[in-house]
């Protein structure tokens, strides 16, 4: 399969070349399973580097039926300032890793490891397919093994795979929300190295040499022919286009104007100008909601009784720190509901229909407070005081 080459682009004024030397190891699809790998990790209650770096390797490992083998050579290879710290912190979740990982004689067997989450039938949070579980793994094997960073700390080498998956075809990325703070102080190292060209406060460039690493490029003709039609209910596929973009925001009201600025500029959210211009502008989708989806929903939502003001709760704290209000998924996220895109949807809609949340008709980031909630004392802080009474006069 032949990969597009990029073409080259504008750094600091001057024209470089951002060609990768070796061909992409990952398809657009791929790298999508990748950040969500990346992503996952991220939301785990890890206290550190050491552990989150563990957890990227033995979840993309374990993302098919639950369990991953790792050796002790494994585990060594990861150079981890605290190993059986690092091991403990994933047994603290839950996971069932044995001592003979700690073995790091080349002959010695592979140890299970069992990751319980991954191992549901249903609300899987990384529902991958067996070829791009086996292509993920295999990349994450590379990044983390590249030249430029192989020698460095567990913090610097997540923040490679960070900003690799995070990259797109013309090497330049923008960083996630959720980049641990530890690979936020390492980029300077992947800057020194030469695994990053260029770095700034919210984006930054890879380095051609490792740019067969990036994660978001865009499929081929015969990707796309390859790929499966989308499901009715998915709703239609949104291009971005700048000009037409800035074109919806000219005609939209003040105070739409006003919203879209407070998502755009998010400091805390740094989204990505493409998945804002697709939120707002992107139709509303069929409300046609399939049975497995309801089925589904009426499983989890008997395991959270509390979700109603949980939801609500979350989102004055949301508003109070982003100035806005927060996405399905980032309300999802922040709940640590690992539902399915489908039924994340249909379970934040049933919080509006029962008032626990309610929204701006279809505007995105706009959930907030319902009546239900504020029944319970659930409200947003006053926008503002009450005007001083005019003193009579005598």
């Amino acid at each position: 399969m032949s990969n597009p080459a990029p073409s080259p682009s504008t750094v600091s004024g001057e024209a470089v070349d951002v060609s990768p030397l070796l061909p992409f190891l990952l398809t657009a699809r791929q790298g999508e399973a990748a950040r969500a790998l990346l992503s996952y990790v991220a939301s785990l209650p890890l206290p550190g580097s050491d552990p989150q770096l563990l957890a990227a390797v033995v979840t993309i490992r374990a993302a098919r039926g639950g369990t991953g083998n790792l050796t002790g050579a494994d585990l060594a290879a990861l150079r981890l300032t605290g190993p059986r710290e690092a091991v403990q912190a994933l047994r603290g979740l839950g996971w069932q890793i044995g001592d003979g990982i700690f073995d790091s004689d080349p002959a010695a067997p592979p140890v299970p490891v069992t990751v319980p989450e991954l191992a549901r039938e249903t609300d899987h949070p990384l529902p991958l397919g067996k070829h791009v579980r086996s292509r993920v793994s295999g990349w994450t094997t590379r990044a983390l093994s590249a030249k430029p960073v192989k020698k460095l700390p567990p913090a610097a080498r997540l923040a490679g795979l960070f900003t690799a998956a995070h990259s797109t075809a013309t090497l330049l990325g923008r960083f996630p929300a959720d980049l641990p703070e530890a690979c936020r102080s390492a980029l300077p190292d992947l800057l020194a190295k030469g695994f990053l060209a260029e770095i700034s406060e919210t984006t930054f460039q890879l380095a051609p040499a490792v740019g067969h690493l990036a994660g978001m490029r865009p499929p081929t003709d015969e990707e796309k022919a390859l790929r499966r039609p989308a499901p009715a209910w998915a709703g239609p596929l949104f291009a971005f286009d700048a000009d037409a973009w800035e074109r919806w925001k000219t005609a939209a009201t003040p105070a739409l104007q006003r919203h879209v600025e407070s998502v755009e500029r998010c400091t805390r959210c740094a989204p990505a100008v493409e998945r804002v211009a697709e939120g707002f502008m992107l139709p509303t989708r069929n409300t046609f909601v399939p049975r497995k989806v309801k089925i589904a929903y009426g499983q989890w939502k008997d395991e959270h009784p509390d979700r109603g003001p949980q939801a609500a709760e979350f989102t004055v704290a949301f508003r109070a720190e982003h100035g806005h209000g927060p996405s399905f998924r980032q309300l999802g996220n922040g709940l640590g509901w690992t539902l399915p895109r489908p039924v994340l949807g249909f379970a934040v809609s049933r919080l509006v229909a029962n008032e626990w949340l309610t929204k701006t008709r279809e505007v995105p980031w706009t959930l907030r407070p319902g009546t239900a909630a504020q029944q319970q004392g659930i409200t947003l802080p006053t926008a503002r005081k009450p005007a001083a009474p005019v003193p009579a006069r005598a």
